[in-house]
């Protein structure tokens, strides 16, 4: 809450004076009214006539009242939930771009989401009643110093109710607090499973896993269920509760009250006032009951906030711009180890060096780090030990901005927005037309573009779901080239386009981006004839470097990895 007020200090004044012009009103209403009651009221019953000039003041005074609550009502409303809304929006913000900066790997999509979605607002909901509560303090202390100027009997009622109501409060808040922890936890697992179930639709219904999925599902959101049934249980005796705590002072100090007033001891303005104040105060009071209602939920969805704002992002980014002169990239890897979560590495003692404008291929059995080394090249992923250098700049130093540029990957795995061609290519970065189709040309994907029904401007649906897998990564492959990059990685990333059109995009890419340094993950034989240069990996290590025909002959491995499709395809059965 603090961190709240410090970023809004302006909008929290503001709602705060709102509410201390409310709380201040009401408790000038029960004076107000008491003296209606003497001077107005009392009379008119006693003569049997109404004093015509007297009701009208008092009509007026009611009418200025009501006229100030508005104002004060308006004050805090609105400026607590602009605050609120502005906190939702800031920390929105703050998770999306810690989450870009974050590695890789990580906690589960939808759970992330839900941290972005419900728990920026479970932590910042609280700020729309924070205001009322604060300005809620002045007439604490005013109505109590009116209490006792009235009569200290009276009085004592008051002092009576005041720290009733915030201890059932307390309770209310560690009665709840677990209860609420758990439900946030559950809301984010919830979102993760439907998140991985809607993710994976195709496989699941291939597979006849409908089912299994929605018991999956069904076992979380009854979870989630039961621990908001919980929630709810308390709040529903907690609210009746705070209720009847006013009502029941009111009537103890009626009861004294006619006694005091029977004995002399107080007038009837004086008991009027009395037992307006307590009635009136009791729905302010109630502001600290919502505040401490929704702080257990707040300081759940907060510390899941600070789990993913917390989370070390490693080294601070690099200030270093690589050198933007159209020629290609020279990259260094040196004694580079690499595991995941401090398991086994994963990469162990890389070294390799890739000229300036030469094709390397890296070649390897499943799991041999092929893709693990890829990724650690545009630095998605931190080496434990060991230096990457382009061209002599070590990655760690070099300005994100400056890598993403000069960089481009083509990962397993194409992603596509649910956008036009034009767009999924350029990401809606300043490429002119000619660019595109010069990019779409190099990776054999200007045939099928032409052929859709708008051309570059026919929308793809959600991941691409018109396109066979081949056109994906065809369009993904335009995407890096039209960037015109000076170190392209293409981590298998023709793996769904036959043979023949694989060896024509490589080709392409040899005569058309020149000005490329090019890492390529390869298997097919064809593809890495292409190569200048293959680095043969088994077990996370580089064991051999040097051109395809001398690997194949000097180094069994190597030779067993190209060969393997080959003999596979001669062994099958006709």
């Amino acid at each position: 809450m603090g961190r709240a007020i410090a970023d809004e200090p302006r909008i929290f004044s503001l709602a705060v004076a709102g509410s201390v012009l409310f709380s201040l009103v009401t408790v000038g209403t029960a004076y107000a009214f008491g003296a209606i009651t003497e001077h107005v009221v009392q009379p008119a019953l006693k003569r049997d006539e109404v004093d015509v000039a007297a009701l009208v003041s008092a009509g007026l005074v009611v009418l200025a009242i009501s006229i100030l609550k508005i104002i004060g009502i308006l004050g805090r409303r609105l400026a607590g939930g602009v605050m609120a809304f502005r906190q939702f929006a800031r920390y929105r913000r703050r998770v999306a771009n810690k989450l870009v900066r974050l590695p890789a790997q990580g906690r589960p999509t939808g759970d992330l989401l839900s941290v972005a979605n419900s728990d920026v607002e479970a932590a910042w909901f609280i700020i729309m009643p924070l205001p009322f509560a604060v300005g809620t303090v002045a007439m604490v202390v005013v109505a109590i110093v009116a209490l006792f100027v009235t009569d200290w009997a009276l009085a004592l009622f008051g002092l009576a109710l005041f720290p009733l109501i915030f201890f059932m409060n307390m309770l209310y808040s560690s009665v709840l607090t677990p209860r609420t922890r758990t439900a946030q936890k559950l809301r984010g697992e919830v979102s993760a499973v439907a998140h991985e179930s809607f993710d994976g639709a195709l496989i699941v219904k291939a597979l006849g896993r409908g089912e299994h999925e929605s018991v999956r599902f069904e076992t979380k959101v009854n979870q989630l269920r039961d621990a908001q049934v919980s929630v709810g249980r308390i709040r529903g005796l907690f609210n009746p509760a705070m209720d009847a705590l006013p009502a029941l002072a009111t009537v103890a100090a009626l009861f004294v009250g006619v006694v005091r007033l029977q004995s002399g001891a107080v007038t009837i303005a004086d008991l009027v006032t009395v037992a307006y104040l307590l009635t009136a105060v009791a729905f302010p009071l109630r502001s600290f009951g919502w505040v401490l209602g929704e702080l257990p939920r707040s300081i759940a969805g907060w510390e899941r906030i600070r789990g993913v704002l917390d989370a070390s992002e490693g080294p601070a980014p690099g200030t270093t711009p690589l050198a933007n002169n159209g020629q290609p990239i020279r990259v260094d890897v040196k004694d580079l180890v690499l595991s995941y979560d401090g398991q086994q590495p994963v990469l162990r003692d890389v070294n390799v060096a890739i000229p300036a404008g030469k094709t390397i291929a890296l070649v390897g059995a499943t799991g041999s780090g092929k893709t693990t080394l890829v990724q650690s090249l545009i630095n998605l992923l931190k080496p434990q030990r060991g230096e990457i250098q382009l061209d002599n700049v070590p990655l760690g130093d070099i300005e994100p901005a400056s890598l993403s540029e000069r960089v481009a990957w083509v990962g397993q795995s194409t992603f596509l927005f649910d956008d036009t061609v034009a767009q999924n290519i350029t990401l809606y970065g300043s490429f002119s037309e000619d660019e595109i189709w010069r990019a779409l040309e190099l990776a054999h994907a200007a045939e099928f573009v032409q052929a859709l029904p708008d051309g570059l401007n026919t929308r793809l649906g959600e991941r691409g779901v018109s396109l066979s897998g081949g056109q994906r990564q065809r369009l993904a492959l335009a995407r890096a080239l039209v960037r015109r990059p000076a170190l392209l990685l293409l981590d298998d990333a023709t793996s769904a386009v036959d043979p023949k059109v694989e060896r024509a995009i490589l080709k392409g890419l040899r005569s058309g981006v020149s000005e490329t340094t090019v890492v390529l993950v390869a298997y097919r034989r064809a593809s890495i004839s292409l190569a200048d240069e293959v680095a043969y990996l088994e077990e996370g290590r580089i064991l051999a470097q040097g051109s395809h025909d001398e690997l194949l002959a000097t180094v069994p491995g190597y030779a067993a990895v190209v060969t393997a499709y080959e003999t596979n395809m001669a062994e099958a059965p006709s």
